[in-house]
């Protein structure tokens, strides 16, 4: 089931520059690498980001370059350089410290650094481009 919907959820991605489909694809990645899959034991759902990082290493580079892509739609969109820099530390704390064994893969499920910096992208669209809000209920 949860194969079908990250599968319809990227058919869906808009591809434009356009500050509508820049919001589409980074919430949508933000999902995919932090609330993918419900973990009952935790109550709180992960994604790629804690997912991945059980693999040594490889798993931290590859979510921390899908993490990079969100500083760089957000740099397309014109944030600011100190955003910019925040956002990019988001990702560098969550990377250093995720690639401890097992100490990071669990500090990966808390810190989140992906929903943090789509926070920030959030913040700058509904202020320069309040067309792309979306009421969530």
């Amino acid at each position: 089931m949860e194969q079908a919907k990250v599968r319809r959820m990227t058919a869906e991605l808009p591809l434009g520059s356009d500050a509508r489909s820049v919001r589409a694809r980074v919430e949508a990645l933000e999902r995919l690498l932090e609330g993918l899959v419900r973990v009952p034991l935790l109550g709180r759902k992960v994604g790629l980001d804690a997912i991945a990082g059980l693999v040594p290493v490889a798993g931290d580079l590859l979510t921390a370059a899908m993490g990079l892509y969100l500083v760089w739609e957000a740099r397309n969109l014109g944030l600011p350089r100190w955003q910019i820099a925040r956002m990019i530390g988001n990702v560098g704390f969550d990377t250093l410290l995720g690639a401890v064994p097992l100490a990071g893969d669990l500090f990966d499920v808390l810190y989140a650094s992906n929903t943090r910096n789509l926070r920030i992208i959030k913040r700058h669209l509904d202020k320069h481009h309040p067309a792309t809000r979306v009421i969530e209920g």
